[in-house]
């Protein structure tokens, strides 16, 4: 369980970044769909390595230093819906106008000040997720705000940017990228260190997702909206955790990162009251373990070697948690990963592993190490192995000394895992293909604010008379093609509870059943609705409707309910159909009364197979029932 803190005590700050994909028809600097694919659709590969460039200034960024320390292969998949630009094969062109409008919506509704020119920058990105080795951003807007609950959060940027490519596959050498997603706008926007709680960071994050879904042109679903938190402590560091997916984790991540760094504090503390060192010297202590029985180090010794380094006086604190099952030693851990080793080994959590407490000692002594001592050994490849202590030491002086300033990664489970040092400004320098674009004065004076989803459900109540959570759920995730069928209805008498409840509901079970209902269009949606309303399909068929179209691209409402075998039933038909089935269940009547309507109107709308609406079924049932017990 996570400890509750006094964050104002604590000194406590933090920030959002949030990032979410436009909705727009072309990507930011090509005129390729902004769709993702198949991976198995796609046409070709090709493979890259990249490299950092120095800034105007001549710098290097130390997040891409550290980067090129394990030298790996990208693989990125291409799709006939790419081009060269996505390669980087080819210069960016112009950008997305479409795009621009949105980002200036948005700008307005954050209450932001936009600058008179947007120009693009190179942000220098090496992990692969770019085939150039950089990301293209525009900085478009700043000194914005929004109103909260615990008072304004300021907005100090927002900017137009790039998707990165999807990662596929993460090997130890190799890391294949999938680019059917690069190149999609995206917004990014950045708040002030104003939010004072952890659910004060949910609070923001909501508040954020519900004014960019107001605006009707941002992606929806997984992936599409990415939440990065920032988040220091007086004594501790800024820390940015990157990638979280969900909003209800935002809360449990901002509690944990302030546990980590408390802990982290507190080992520091224990460690400067008992004089520990960590000198580094890394020693050969392979010869110790040719006979091991250890299946994890006999795998590396085909190959590799064991090397080990001795820490002075973090003796029980390598072993220390630090958030919900993680440890000191999971952070050494992270940092040695980044030069390609699987993990360590240290004896705080020794023996084990097959590890033999004799081997520890042999160990021991062979580094010298005291019981006030923990060693850490990596057996791998000799340059990997060399190279993943030497991170595994300076993280270990960072321990006695501070907590380190690092971007880190949101874990499914609340905790974060190490990626990166935080970047510096040598990161960004301008991008010289793309020219600036001038914001006119009828740019802005032209954008319309969109009403508030708060705001839309209200309407929704008191227009349509949907009830308080069918109106919250269809304005808040579905509004856009909710209005979109209304208006298509045009002048047909309409039943607006169906529709919601359609769009609620039912798309909701066929997703679950694996029918992809993203394959329907509006002029679909609107097809059945009228079929419907002109009384040749029931309400009851809509799924079965909504599925025939969806497996026969093409079919019309009209084939497919003919296909089904619906048609309009006369009322001499119906009552005739329920006198069939009234008698020979007069025993259950007699027993169950009125209380038989139910289970006799489901047997009288199977027969009927969705040719009538239900309510007609259950007027002449319960009439003829109340007939027959009088």
């Amino acid at each position: 369980m996570t400890k509750e803190y006094d964050y104002d005590k604590l000194g406590f700050k933090a920030g959002l970044e949030i990032h979410q994909q436009l909705n727009t028809q072309e990507k930011l600097f090509c005129g390729c769909p902004t769709q993702l694919m198949d991976t198995a659709d796609s046409t070709y590969q090709y493979y890259r390595y990249l490299r950092p460039t120095r800034s105007e200034m001549g710098e290097v960024d130390r997040a891409a230093l550290e980067e090129i320390m394990h030298k790996r292969k990208f693989v990125y998949m291409a799709y006939d819906t790419t081009c060269l630009v996505e390669n980087d094969e080819e210069p960016p062109r112009e950008l997305n106008k479409e795009a621009i409008a949105t980002t200036l919506l948005i700008a307005r509704l954050f209450n932001m000040d936009v600058f008179d020119e947007i120009h693009t920058m190179r942000k220098i990105v090496i992990d692969g997720s770019n085939t150039s080795g950089f990301q293209r951003t525009a900085l478009v807007s700043t000194n914005g705000y929004m109103e909260t609950s615990q008072g304004n959060v300021g907005v100090g940027v927002l900017c137009l940017e790039e998707e990165a490519a999807q990662r596929i596959e993460d090997k130890a050498d190799h890391v294949v990228f999938s680019i059917d997603r690069l190149g999609i706008p995206l917004v990014e926007i950045g708040t002030e260190p104003d939010i004072r709680s952890p659910l004060h960071a949910r609070e923001t994050a909501e508040l954020i997702g519900m004014l960019l879904r107001s605006t009707g042109k941002v992606k929806r679903g997984q992936g599409t909206i990415r939440q990065d938190v920032n988040v220091s402590i007086a004594r501790g560091a800024r820390v940015e955790i990157k990638g979280v997916q969900a909003l209800d984790l935002i809360e449990t991540i901002v509690e944990r990162e302030v546990e980590r760094q408390v802990n982290l504090l507190e080992i520091m503390d224990e460690l400067q009251k008992g004089s520990a060192s960590v000198q580094g010297d890394i020693i050969d202590v392979t010869h110790l373990f040719v006979k091991t029985q250890s299946e994890v180090i006999k795998k590396a010794l085909k190959k590799g070697v064991v090397l080990a380094v001795n820490l002075h006086g973090f003796a029980g604190l390598v072993g220390r948690e630090i958030q919900p099952g993680r440890r000191l030693g999971s952070e050494l851990s992270d940092y040695a990963k980044k030069s390609g080793v699987g993990g360590i080994f240290h004896t705080d959590e020794l023996p084990a592993y097959g590890i033999t407490a004799r081997e520890i000692e042999a160990l021991q002594q062979a580094l010298d190490a005291k019981v006030e001592d923990c060693v850490v050994l990596v057996a791998d490849l000799k340059e990997r192995a060399f190279s993943a202590l030497g991170m595994v030491v300076d993280r270990s002086r960072f321990a006695m000394t501070s907590v380190p300033e690092e971007t880190r990664k949101a874990l499914p489970d609340g905790n974060s895992a190490y990626m990166r040092p935080l970047p510096g400004a040598a990161r960004m320098y301008p991008e010289t293909d793309v020219p600036p674009v001038v914001v006119t004065h009828e740019m802005l004076h032209d954008i319309a604010l969109p009403e508030l989803l708060p705001a839309r459900k209200g309407r929704y109540m008191k227009d349509h008379s949907l009830n308080e959570e069918l109106a919250e759920r269809v304005a808040f995730k579905h509004f856009e093609l909710f209005e979109d069928i209304l208006s298509g209805m045009g002048d047909t008498e309409i039943n607006v509870t169906l529709i919601a409840s359609t769009l609620v509901n039912t798309l909701t079970e066929l997703r679950r059943e694996g029918i992809d209902v993203n394959q329907l269009d509006t002029g679909q949606y609107v097809d059945i609705f009228k079929l419907i309303a002109s009384g040749d399909a029931a309400k009851e068929v809509v799924p079965e409707l909504l599925s025939t179209i969806i497996a026969q691209p093409g079919i019309s409402a009209q084939d497919a309910a003919q296909q089904l075998g619906l048609g309009t039933k006369h009322k001499e038909d119906i009552e005739t159909m329920v006198d069939e089935i009234i008698s020979r269940r007069m025993d259950f009547i007699t027993e169950r009364g009125l209380g038989a309507v139910g289970p006799l109107m489901g047997l009288v709308m199977k027969e009927m197979r969705g040719s009538v609406d239900g309510k007609v079924v259950s007027d002449i049932v319960t009439e003829k029932i109340k007939n027959i017990l009088s």
